[in-house]
């Protein structure tokens, strides 16, 4: 193996050798595009919501089936690879992946009356690809432990087609269905992603000596509760029973988040990140449940899970990533992550704490949070394009 690689060295542009490249990076610069594009619909009231479609249904669309679609893409391309030994996409066929994504971010703002429908197939065309790509090296080897995130990818590509079947106007109910479903799938693989490798990102990365623990009857009542909890507040009309399981599943994941901590987490950007991401889902659980016992707006536990639990997740884990796949130290990460973090993290408590104490100037908030979304993924940009499309240090591929 070593001789292969010594004979056909990388490319000097590697962006397409390996599937975080190019699809980390298309998810930074979109979180920065699309987010610009909404301060500008819901801040300063411009036209430029798609045609046919509102502009809160577009945003909450691109931020699932958009944004949070592309990290996991990268992640999956990526990861596929080291669970079963079968090389990941690379090259042409990556190109072509990326570029069904593509087509489909830009394809709402068609000028035509056929732009959902283009949307619609080349986010269908992408979403099947990937699923493909991850399931052949899954099949190949009879890896079925992985089946789960099988799973999650087929009913993401379908929370993603009912959405465009309500967007198209023939169920338009469905539409809202399709939003969530896909929101709380993406929630429900960063739960399960945070579960295998955040504990053991934790263990290695602080100082002092920790063993994180790990319940099995936390692991199944959190999983189990957390079907049900979808299922009621996604297609049932269940709101009381929904925000009892709310409460369940905040307590739940704070039993979770204090066997998870140790206060080396505090000096290490890539570890505190992680862990204040998954410290917004357990509060969005909560806002949930006050969302329904005291009448607070629905909308904060949706941000909180969303800019808050999604976000910050999402930015570490491709902060960690990139690092490790790229032949660099992630136990020496780049000095800019502290601000990049903490920028994200400040957008996070402006969009999610801030209205709480002051609804009056809600639209001022939102425009706040939005600026500092935009800033740390800018920084994100300028530490870690240059390592995406260039070769790994070490002279390997990939």
């Amino acid at each position: 193996m070593q001789q292969i690689e010594e004979s056909v060295p990388p490319p000097s542009f590697a962006l397409f050798e390996l599937g975080f490249r190019p699809f980390f990076s298309a998810a930074a610069m979109f979180a920065i595009v699309a987010i610009g594009l909404w301060m500008a619909m819901f801040v300063f009231s411009l036209p430029l919501a798609p045609r046919g479609l509102g502009g809160t249904l577009w945003h909450g669309h691109e931020m699932v089936f958009g944004y949070a679609m592309a990290v996991i893409a990268g992640f999956l391309l990526t990861a596929v690879g080291n669970w079963t030994g079968v090389p990941g996409l690379r090259g042409r066929a990556l190109l072509g992946l990326l570029a069904a994504w593509t087509v489909a971010r830009g394809a709402f703002f068609l000028p035509s009356t056929s732009a959902l429908i283009v949307a619609a197939l080349a986010d269908t065309v992408f979403a099947l690809g990937l699923l493909l790509a991850v399931a052949w090296p899954i099949v190949r080897v009879r890896q079925w432990k992985q089946s789960g995130i099988l799973a999650k990818l087929v009913l993401l590509l379908a929370s993603n087609l009912a959405y465009y079947v309500g967007a198209l106007g023939y169920a338009p109910d469905v539409a809202a269905w399709g939003l969530y479903s896909g929101l709380y799938l993406v929630l429900a693989l960063v739960l399960a992603m945070a579960r295998r490798v955040v504990p053991f990102f934790i263990e290695r990365g602080v100082d002092e000596d920790f063993e994180a623990r790990n319940r099995a009857w936390l692991d199944v009542g959190s999983m189990v509760l957390f079907l049900i909890w979808v299922v009621l507040e996604v297609f049932l009309d269940q709101a009381l029973t929904v925000g009892i399981l709310s409460l369940a599943l905040f307590l739940l994941h704070m039993v979770r988040l204090r066997d998870w901590f140790t206060p080396g987490i505090l000096r290490a950007p890539l570890l505190w990140s992680l862990y204040l991401g998954y410290g917004f889902i357990v509060l969005g659980f909560l806002l949930k449940a006050l969302s329904v016992f005291l009448g607070i707006p629905p909308t904060l536990a949706v941000h909180a899970f969303a800019f808050g639990g999604i976000g910050m997740v999402t930015l570490g884990m491709m902060s960690r990533v990139s690092l490790g796949h790229t032949g660099r130290n992630v136990f020496d990460p780049p000095q800019i992550l502290a601000p990049m973090f903490a920028l994200l993290l400040a957008g996070a408590l402006t969009r999610v704490i801030a209205p709480l104490v002051d609804g009056a100037n809600y639209i001022v908030w939102v425009g706040i949070s939005q600026v500092f979304w935009m800033l740390g993924f800018g920084l994100f940009l300028i530490a870690y394009l240059p390592m995406l499309v260039r070769p790994r240090l070490d002279g390997r591929r990939g």
